[in-house]
């Protein structure tokens, strides 16, 4: 069975579904994203199978999926639902293709009291794809999004950075150590012509580094 590929981001709204769906349709791979808060207004789920070219990948099933579009241990709260990474662990689907699934926000956003998503990664032995997005303050984020993910010994393939600066994606993955697999556009309109060709593009390269 091939390792999961666990994409997270710096932070939130820093481009992750989008990033995800790029490389599901590269991998042709399935798409999982355990925990979604926020439901009543679609999901990514939702989101990535719209955005999809391919007809081999599957949408699984999300293990919990919450109303409020808060932190999952606070909208888990308001349900009267307790999230458990061990379930979600029981829940990972099995099948002979790559596993791309996605957090919710950065490596420290609380699951429960006492796991948070960097726990989930942990538990899915999954390897990671980073996400980042230029903007005031995400350096800071990016390089301790990577040192945390040094001092837990996680298996990092590399950077997906979401908006082209050559500057920005060279420093940071000079300064983390990560290197650089993808540089996505900004784009208005990032739909199915937008992530089949951006798939396209980066195919070789999100198979040799990630794979």
């Amino acid at each position: 069975m091939n390792q999961p590929i666990f994409i997270t981001g710096i932070g939130t709204g820093v481009g992750k579904t989008v990033a995800a769906a790029i490389i599901t349709e590269a991998l042709e791979a399935d798409y999982w994203k355990p925990v979604q808060s926020g439901n009543e207004e679609g999901t990514d789920s939702d989101w990535v199978k719209n955005s999809l070219t391919n007809h081999v990948s599957r949408i699984h099933p999300e293990v919990y999926s919450l109303k409020m579009p808060v932190s999952p241990h606070l909208a888990a709260r308001k349900e009267n639902i307790l999230i458990s990474v061990q379930h979600i662990c029981e829940q990972k689907p099995f099948y002979n293709r790559n596993l791309i699934v996605e957090g919710a926000g950065g490596l420290m956003v609380p699951l429960n009291q006492n796991d948070f998503v960097l726990d989930m990664i942990r538990a899915l032995n999954a390897k990671l794809v980073l996400v980042s997005r230029n903007y005031l303050g995400s350096i800071n984020h990016s390089l301790l999004t990577a040192a945390l993910c040094k001092q837990y010994q996680l298996e990092v393939a590399g950077w997906v950075f979401n908006g082209y600066d050559p500057d920005y994606e060279r420093e940071i993955s000079e300064w983390s150590g990560y290197p650089l697999i993808a540089s996505i556009p900004n784009s208005e309109d990032p739909g199915k012509l937008f992530v089949k060709a951006m798939a396209d593009k980066h195919r070789d390269t999100i198979k040799k580094m990630i794979c």
